[in-house]
């Protein structure tokens, strides 16, 4: 386990942040809402044991366990907890985050082995929307916002509008490098307009600390970046890992997770190509190349 415990942020009377430190692969952040009567949880935790540590962090503010869990997607860092809340909550995400949860099962069991994961069955949504969707906890209105197609499929952004606050999932990484292999690098920069749009002044990322709109600036310009490397690259007939390996990162060059780099190529040759945005990649060749991106074996995953 990471040297630094997951902690609390308080961004207003019924809202805290969840923040699980450093915010690498598989360490996402939660939230949750309450009204003191009633709890909307925003994203579980990938193994039992960290959504077990969750569930506690809840209780500790005096409110009652979630009646309602959103997924701002299905990667299982962010729903494989959800059986630790179920039957008591409902499980809320986009129609497309269930189709995709349930096709990718315990796939971070299947890249990390070695991770004690502990007891989690895959615990679907159960209520699915489309575009939009507003929950009321008492006098606070939390605005659920299909984005459309940009870290993955089926992603969702919570928004509290009197409170200016919204938590993104994994369309913002603060301080960690951006992925969007299984999604769309043209559909996150489209996600990011919508964020701007929502006039927010506090920003809960799916990893790393809460921070501020700046981070959607930070995001769009290491995409642009994404999309220049990709031109080039694939004009001149290198491969994904072939660009990455040549790539200066320059400022970029800080952010955690750089290895996500060559997926993210992946991606952006798909659409160079040609491809609908969310196409299909095969995994074994993503993860094969992150893997060599990272002096030949998959990242660490200290979940």
């Amino acid at each position: 386990m990471p040297a630094t415990d997951p902690y609390l942020v308080r961004l207003a009377p019924e809202v805290h942040a969840y923040v699980q430190p450093d915010g690498g692969w598989c360490l996402n952040n939660a939230g949750f809402v309450s009204d003191g009567e009633t709890t909307l949880l925003i994203d579980t935790a990938a193994t039992e044991r960290r959504a077990l540590l969750l569930r506690e962090a809840i209780l500790t503010t005096g409110v009652p366990l979630p009646r309602t869990v959103v997924n701002t997607h299905h990667h299982g860092d962010h729903t494989y907890g959800n059986g630790l809340f179920v039957p008591e909550a409902t499980v809320i995400a986009h129609h497309s985050c269930r189709d995709e949860q349930s096709a990718a099962g315990h796939e971070l069991q299947l890249a990390w082995p070695g991770t004690d994961f502990g007891a989690i069955p895959i615990t679907l949504p159960t209520m699915t929307y489309h575009d939009r969707l507003t929950l009321h906890l008492g006098g606070t209105e939390a605005r659920v916002i299909h984005p459309g197609m940009a870290h993955t499929r089926g992603d969702s952004i919570v928004h509290l509008p009197e409170h200016g606050i919204v938590f993104t999932g994994d369309l913002v990484f603060q301080g960690g490098t951006p992925f969007v292999a299984v999604g769309s690098l043209r559909g996150s920069l489209r996600a990011l307009d919508l964020l701007r749009s929502l006039d927010a002044g506090v920003v809960v990322p799916g990893h790393g600390p809460v921070t501020g709109p700046s981070a959607f600036d930070a995001t769009e310009e290491y995409l642009r970046y994404v999309t220049d490397l990709a031109l080039e690259g694939h004009t001149k007939g290198l491969t994904p890992l072939e660009t990455a390996r040549t790539a200066d990162l320059g400022r970029f060059a800080a952010l955690r997770e750089s290895e996500r780099l060559v997926g993210n190529l992946h991606r952006a040759y798909a659409e160079l190509d040609g491809l609908p945005e969310g196409s299909p990649l095969d995994p074994v060749t993503v993860f094969t190349d992150i893997a060599a991106m990272n002096g030949g074996a998959l990242p660490a995953c200290h979940a």
